[in-house]
């Protein structure tokens, strides 16, 4: 029994011997050696299972990815836009209609709006909405929430069956790339906004467009906004191009020239705008570029006739804009009363026109008659919206010891009937004073 456990104890000395551990590592790294070169080197073959679940993912997104990896292999990061060019024929209309006058034009658009649309409009309104287009590419719709301000820029795509494109704004916006979209550095594509696309499916087309900024002031219009305003003030269309990315590539759209897109001298960006807690104010330099227009109570429905849509061309309500700026040209009377007013806001509030709103105000006129209204009624209407409203910015006090003077003397210019929307501004200011 001795020799036995003698023997047992020598064994168990050497399985567990520096020597005899140095042999088990050698071992275990041997077979993880043997493993490793095994997944290395082995066939590669997929488990059938796994095989039939990827068969059936890629059956069922097969159809939807072969267009996207098409467009990624031939190194194009602007999909929607080159497909607008692959399809740039769906987006010129032949047939429009040419004989129309700005007055038949307010007439069919507001008995359109309430026939097909129930919505209802005065017709006063409708010659504002639309003088106010011939003036600017940019307009103002303010007013209390409910008025109608988003659908009556809604309607009007409608009427031209070219649907508006509505743009809902938000909060944190500061810069252009919140409205036209951003180059994605990781997937090599540009994220491309609808307005974008909108923009350049517009460089196709004879069309009106219109773009609706909705609740534009719920952020700061002069950051997102402001090479828009900057490029809009060019006299020459064709020079106004929008920064779209930094550099060119070869497969890049047809219409994108050095990463440029010329602004569209078709579409019209209308702005819908509440004043309360929750938005900005607007600054002078929107409000000096834009046409305004206060929408502060409904209209009363009415029995409209049946109308339809009318085809129109950009180019061709350019031309009926210009022919009323020849025919209704500011008489010299209401000149003469303009030169006396500016010069009595210049001594007495520090208050002038300026040539912007001088040209302004000698545009919106004449297409506003032509439209059917009455030369004092478009002077009314561009001059609360863009002199009185900046008595607003005068001091209280002062303002409360001039205010009657102003009415007074704008009684004594164009009659006591005259300019009722500039006396009630003044009237409004002086009891908020």
């Amino acid at each position: 029994m001795a020799v036995a456990a003698s023997g047992a104890q020598k064994f168990w000395n050497a399985l567990s011997s520096g020597y005899a551990i140095i042999v088990y590592l050698i071992i275990v790294l041997v077979i993880v050696g043997i493993i490793i070169a095994a997944l290395i080197f082995g066939s590669g073959k997929t488990p059938s299972v796994l095989k039939i679940k990827n068969a059936e993912v890629k059956g069922e997104s097969s159809n939807k990815a072969d267009e996207g990896a098409e467009l990624k292999s031939e190194g194009i990061r602007f999909d929607g836009l080159t497909r607008i060019d692959k399809n740039k024929e769906e987006y010129t209309r032949e047939e429009y209609r040419e004989e129309i006058s700005l007055e038949e034009l307010c007439n069919e658009f507001r008995n359109y709006s309430a026939n097909r649309l129930k919505l209802y409009y005065d017709i006063a309104d409708i010659r504002r909405f639309i003088a106010g287009l011939a003036v600017s590419k940019i307009m103002i719709l303010q007013g209390m929430s409910g008025t109608g301000k988003t659908s009556l820029a809604y309607a009007f795509g409608e009427f031209l069956d070219n649907t508006s494109t509505v743009i809902p704004v938000q909060p944190m916006w500061k810069e252009r790339t919140d409205l036209i979209g951003y180059f994605n550095e990781f997937t090599k594509r540009f994220n491309e906004t609808d307005l974008l696309k909108k923009m350049y499916e517009a460089n196709y087309s004879k069309d009106m467009y219109v773009t609706v900024l909705d609740e534009m002031n719920i952020a700061r219009v002069e950051y997102y906004f402001a090479e828009f305003l900057s490029l809009l003030e060019l006299p020459d269309g064709e020079k106004r191009n929008l920064t779209v990315v930094s550099d060119e590539w070869a497969e890049d759209p047809e219409q994108l020239k050095d990463g440029h897109i010329k602004l569209p001298e078709n579409m019209w960006f209308i702005g819908t705008a509440n004043n309360d807690d929750s938005t900005f104010a607007i600054s002078d330099k929107v409000y000096d570029r834009a046409m305004i227009i206060d929408l502060d109570s409904k209209a009363e429905p009415f029995a409209a006739a049946r109308v339809e849509k009318v085809h129109i061309r950009a180019e061709r309500f350019k031309e009926l804009a210009e022919d009323a700026k020849a025919e209704y040209r500011l008489t010299e009377r209401n000149r003469r009363r303009l030169e006396k007013l500016d010069k009595y806001m210049i001594e007495t509030f520090r208050v002038t026109f300026g040539n912007r709103i001088k040209k302004q105000i000698e545009e919106y006129v004449p297409v506003y008659v032509s439209c059917g209204g009455e030369e004092l009624e478009a002077l009314d209407d561009i001059l609360a919206k863009k002199v009185m409203r900046k008595l607003g910015m005068q001091n209280p006090v002062y303002i409360r010891n001039n205010a009657a003077k102003l009415i007074s003397y704008m009684e004594e210019l164009f009659g006591e009937d005259g300019l009722p929307l500039c006396k009630s501004h003044v009237d409004r200011l002086l009891k908020n004073a």
